[in-house]
């Protein structure tokens, strides 16, 4: 997708001209970035820690402050940052909001050059990554869907999993970029296929974060010491990245939303919409997901119960106050 510059570096004795061809040369011209929140605004920030110039927007002008600081361009819609750059980032919340940013009133589709490249690593209904990808063709650019795994932590240190979903002729492109942000980035098929790989990621996830708060909760009650049950599980068979990595549970973990009151990290409420795209999935391909199902109510139940804006490992909390223990 980028422009390959030919560089004339030096001229010997005999006048041939010694030449360097490089994606590197030309990659760092203007990356656009739309959708400045929890992850997105630290994945911004590592695009500006690699030399790449950040053409940035967010719905919620305050969000943008602190690229800004470190240097992104700030402007006032997505039409704007595509008028400004051919290779936009976009990391937003719901199906809609994709829709909205892409083929809204002040869209990325009114101003796109042709034969931009447009990455979406929002986690949005895989049809939708498919509809976006039909639009932006019909304008002469290339979309591709591109969601992450890894959490705040992960888009903070430069460590996400991407999961890549387009033509494959345009993913060493893609890559270049997403290298930037992240430590594996895997081409999985067509447009769509991307999203297909995270929500089905994110549907163990919950079933896993559901299952450690259960467990963690029961040896507490029989008088395990939560710590102890922790390691003891960390170095048996139901280790898992919910109880080794992310654990639930306050004061046995730093560094975790359980250890800061779950602030942080990712939310409740996203985690129910994910779930939602796993049932919606699971029910137009006729798959059998019980236990996704079961995760999707007790997360929509948190929701209902004030949990929406807290992490979503507070589950083990949620099922805490139901039992009446705090």
């Amino acid at each position: 997708m980028s422009i390959i510059w030919i560089t004339c570096l030096n001229i010997d004795t005999f006048g041939h001209c010694f030449v360097v061809s490089s994606r590197s040369m030309a990659s760092k011209t203007q990356v656009g970035f739309i959708g400045l929140g929890n992850m997105g605004n630290p994945m911004a920030k590592n695009l500006l820690k690699h030399g790449y110039p950040v053409i940035a927007t967010d719905v919620f002008p305050e969000s943008c402050k602190e690229v800004q600081e470190l240097g992104a361009q700030i402007v006032d819609n997505p039409a704007d940052v595509a008028d400004k750059a051919d290779r936009i980032i976009t990391m937003l919340p719901s199906s809609p909001n994709v829709i909205d940013v892409y083929t809204g009133p002040n869209g990325i589709l009114k101003k796109v050059k042709k034969g931009s490249l447009l990455i979406d690593s929002s986690t949005i209904d895989p049809n939708v990554s498919k509809e976006m990808a039909a639009a932006a063709e019909k304008m002469g650019a290339v979309f591709m869907d591109a969601p992450v795994s890894g959490g705040v932590g992960a888009a903070s240190s430069g460590k996400l999993t991407f999961m890549v979903g387009g033509a494959e002729e345009e993913f060493t492109a893609a890559k270049e970029l997403l290298s930037c942000m992240g430590v594996n980035v895997v081409y999985c098929g067509q447009v769509g296929t991307g999203q297909a790989a995270k929500i089905c990621n994110n549907m163990l996830l919950a079933i896993g974060m559901i299952g450690t708060s259960e467990t963690m909760n029961l040896g507490i009650r029989l008088g395990l010491d939560p710590k102890l049950l922790a390691k003891i599980l960390n170095m048996s068979s139901g280790r898992c990245w919910s109880s080794d990595t992310y654990n639930p549970v306050p004061g046995v973990m730093e560094g975790v939303p359980s250890g800061n009151n779950y602030q942080g990290g990712f939310g409740t409420q996203l985690m129910a919409k994910d779930l939602g795209l796993a049932q919606n999935t699971a029910t137009n391909t006729k798959t059998p997901a019980p236990l996704g199902s079961l995760a999707h109510q007790i997360y929509r139940m948190m929701c209902a119960r004030g949990y929406a804006n807290k992490d979503f490992s507070s589950v083990f909390q949620f099922l805490r106050e139901e039992e009446g223990q705090q």
